[in-house]
């Protein structure tokens, strides 16, 4: 089997606190009332033919409704999930209102076995974080584009 990998955009921002990041709850059942571990950097899967920078310029469009900001993009290199997942990632300074997204959705059948098939949002909200914050609710894996991150700001 071939391994599944995603790429995405983390939105960054300086602030009178400091360093800030656009996350993402994800949405469903599953998340709904969760916190840890249940925030993640916008992004998505995308095909073996698909440059990873495209796919992660689309798929911040498909999980916010909002065309990915322009600006210089900071590559965060990738990690390895828990669930064998490559993410791939770009840091991008921007500024965005998260009441403004429009989230894509997705449908799986809930409850399980209930021959029900309902929708979800990919991200049922956005928020932004200070990095000591965003550690205690993104995906393990994850954190370490935070610390990519704090080491470029820091540059």
């Amino acid at each position: 089997m071939k391994e599944k990998r995603s790429a995405g955009l983390l939105l960054f921002r300086h602030t009178g606190n400091g360093l800030e990041v656009l996350l993402g709850h994800m949405g469903g059942p599953y998340f709904a009332k969760k916190e840890a571990g249940a925030w993640t950097v916008p992004k998505g899967e995308y095909a073996p033919d698909e440059p990873a920078w495209d796919a992660a310029r689309r798929e911040f469009q498909e999980e916010l409704g909002l065309p990915p900001p322009d600006g210089e993009a900071v590559p965060l290199g990738e990690v390895r999930q828990t669930n064998g997942k490559i993410v791939t990632a770009w840091a991008v300074e921007a500024d965005l209102a998260p009441e403004s997204i429009e989230p894509g959705t997705f449908t799986m059948e809930w409850p399980p076995r209930s021959g029900r098939v309902q929708e979800f949002p990919e991200l049922d909200r956005v928020e932004w974080f200070g990095l000591d914050r965003a550690r205690g609710v993104i995906v393990t894996a994850q954190a370490a584009f935070l610390d990519r991150l704090a080491e470029h700001s820091a540059e």
